[in-house]
C-alpha cells in the first residue's frame, strides 16, 4: 500500500515532470511560429554582409581566406563553394555536409537559401543547434567573376557561453533544492497526519486520553483542534454511557430484590392480614416502579434515536395544562397544596402525548418536592414568535451548584430526591422540548422552591 508520504513525493514529481513537458511543447511553438524565422533572417543578414565585404575585397585568395577565418572566430561557421561543387570550411567543421537541392539553388539560380528556417530537427527546437550544412543560411556572392555561395551559421560551442552555463547551473540548482524542499515538507505535512491515525487507533482501543500534542495554526491544526475536542465528547459519552449502565442496572435492581425478597416472605411465614396486606401493597408499588422506570426508557431510548412516531396536530396547550391539574388533584388535597394558574388560551402545533408528559413531569415534581401547604402557580402565554410556560414551585429548591445538572439522565439532587423516581423525567421533558425546537432553564434557590421557563419559537416550528 502506497503511503501518503510517497504518493505526495510521486505526485510532486509528476506535476514537475508534466510541467516541464508543457513547457518543452510552448517553448517548441514559440519558436517555430515565431523566433525560428527572426533568427534565421538576422542570419541572412550577417551573411549577406559578410558576402558583400567578399565582392568588394581586391586582393588575393590567401586575404579573403585571413578574412572568413576572421569571421569564423566570431563564431560562425561558414562554407563557400563554387560553380563546379569545390567547397571550403572556415571554422569548425559541419558534421554532415550534404547540401540539399533547394541550396544549389544558391548558384544557379543565385536565391537566397533559408535552411535554418525550414530545417526540421528531431526534436523541435533542439534541431536549431545541430551541427548540418542543411541547417544554414545561404547566400550567393560574385568574386573575381565567378559565382559563390556562402553558407553560414551560427557555432555551437560559442553559443553556450560561461553566462549560460551559469543560467543552466542555476536552473539545475533550483529544480534540486525544490525537490528536496517538497520531501522535507511533504514530512512535515505527513507527520500529523500519522499521529492522528495512531490516535484514531487508540481510541478504537476505548483509550481516549492518547496525547497528540500538534499545535499549528493551519488546516491540519484545525482538525487536530477538532479531534482532540471529538476525543474528549468521546471520553464523555463513554463515562456516561458506563455511568447509564450502572444506574439503570442499579435501579432495575432495587425493586427487583423488594420484591423477590418479600413475595419470599409471603411463601414461607405465617402472616396476619395486616402484614399480608403490607407486603402485597410493597410489591405492587414496586412493580409499578419497575414498570414506569422501562417505559421511561423506552421513550427516552426513542428519543435519542429519533424513532418515535411523532403525531402532529394542532394542540390547546391550556387545556391540556388544565386537565393535568385535574389528574393530580388528589395529590395536590394530600399536601394542601395551592395551585394558581393563568393560561392564556394557546394552540400549538405538536404530539400531544409528549406535551402532556413535559407537564406530567414538571407538575409530579414540583407536588414531590413542595412543602405542605405550600403553593404551585402556572403561566401560559405567547407572543407573534415564542410560547412560554412557567411552572412555579415553594419547595425544597435545588443548591446553585447543582442546578445544571438536573437534566442530566439518572441525576438525583439530594437524598431527598432518591428515594422515589428515576431521575430520568426531567431528560426526558428537555428532550421532548427540544424535539419540539424549544427550550428549557431552570432558575432555583435552595428552601425557596424552584422555577422552570419553557419556551418554545413558533418561526422554527417544523
Amino acid at each position: 500500500m502506497k503511503t501518503l508520504y510517497r504518493k505526495f513525493i510521486i505526485a510532486t514529481l509528476m506535476i514537475l515532470g508534466i510541467s516541464i513537458l508543457l513547457s518543452f511543447l510552448l517553448t517548441n511553438w514559440v519558436y517555430v511560429t515565431s523566433t525560428k524565422g527572426k533568427i534565421d533572417s538576422q542570419n541572412v543578414m550577417i551573411a549577406e554582409e559578410i558576402a558583400n565585404g567578399l565582392e568588394h575585397m581586391h586582393s588575393s585568395a590567401s586575404t579573403y581566406k585571413t578574412y572568413l577565418n576572421s569571421m569564423s572566430k566570431l563564431g560562425y561557421q561558414l562554407y563557400i563553394v563554387n560553380e563546379t561543387g569545390d567547397g571550403e570550411f572556415f571554422g569548425q567543421p559541419f558534421k554532415r555536409t550534404e547540401l540539399p537541392e533547394e541550396a544549389e539553388k544558391v548558384l544557379t539560380d543565385q536565391k537566397v537559401y533559408h535552411g535554418m528556417e525550414s530545417f526540421a530537427g528531431k526534436f523541435l527546437m533542439m534541431g536549431h543547434f545541430s551541427n548540418d550544412l542543411k541547417n544554414t543560411v545561404g547566400v550567393p556572392f560574385t568574386m573575381e567573376n565567378q559565382n559563390y555561395g556562402l553558407f553560414l551559421r551560427p557555432n555551437n560551442n560559442l553559443i553556450f557561453s560561461d553566462i549560460h552555463m551559469i543560467f543552466a547551473w542555476f536552473f539545475v540548482a533550483i529544480a534540486v533544492v525544490s525537490i528536496i524542499g517538497v520531501i522535507v515538507f511533504a514530512k512535515h505535512l505527513i507527520k500529523p497526519i500519522s499521529k492522528l491515525t495512531e490516535a484514531t487507533k487508540e481510541i478504537t482501543r476505548e483509550n481516549f486520553n492518547f496525547p497528540l500534542n500538534i499545535e499549528r495554526k493551519d488546516e491540519i491544526g484545525q482538525l487536530a483542534e477538532s479531534f482532540s475536542r471529538m476525543q474528549k465528547q468521546l471520553q464523555h459519552n463513554d463515562e456516561a454511557r458506563k455511568s447509564f449502565i450502572n444506574n439503570v442496572s442499579h435501579d432495575f435492581q432495587s425493586p427487583l430484590m423488594n420484591i423477590q425478597g418479600y413475595a419470599e416472605l409471603l411463601q414461607t411465614q405465617q402472616l396476619s392480614d395486616e402484614e399480608h396486606f403490607e407486603y402485597v401493597q410493597i410489591i405492587d408499588q414496586e412493580s409499578k416502579r419497575l414498570s414506569n422506570l422501562t417505559k421511561q426508557l423506552l421513550l427516552l431510548t426513542s428519543l435519542d434515536q429519533g424513532s418515535y412516531p411523532m403525531q402532529l396536530s394542532e394542540v390547546r396547550l391550556d387545556e391540556q395544562i388544565k386537565e393535568t391539574i385535574r389528574r393530580h388533584q388528589w395529590r395536590l388535597e394530600e399536601k394542601e397544596i395551592e395551585v394558581s394558574y393563568k393560561l392564556a388560551p394557546v394552540t400549538f402545533k405538536g404530539d400531544p402525548e409528549l406535551l402532556v408528559n413535559i407537564w406530567d413531569n414538571l407538575l409530579t415534581n414540583a407536588i414531590k418536592y413542595n412543602s405542605h401547604g405550600g403553593s404551585i402557580l402556572i403561566s401560559l402565554s405567547q407572543t407573534p414568535s415564542e410560547i412560554k410556560v412557567v411552572v412555579k414551585d415553594t419547595g425544597i429548591g435545588i443548591s446553585a451548584h447543582t442546578i445544571d445538572q438536573i437534566f442530566d439522565r439518572f441525576y438525583r439532587v439530594d437524598s431527598a430526591r432518591k428515594k422515589d423516581g428515576t431521575g430520568l423525567g426531567l431528560s426526558i421533558v428537555k428532550q421532548i422540548i427540544e424535539l419540539h425546537n424549544g427550550d428549557i432553564q431552570a432558575e432555583s434557590q435552595a428552601g425557596q422552591g424552584t422555577s422552570f421557563t419553557i419556551t418554545f419559537f413558533r418561526e422554527k416550528q417544523r
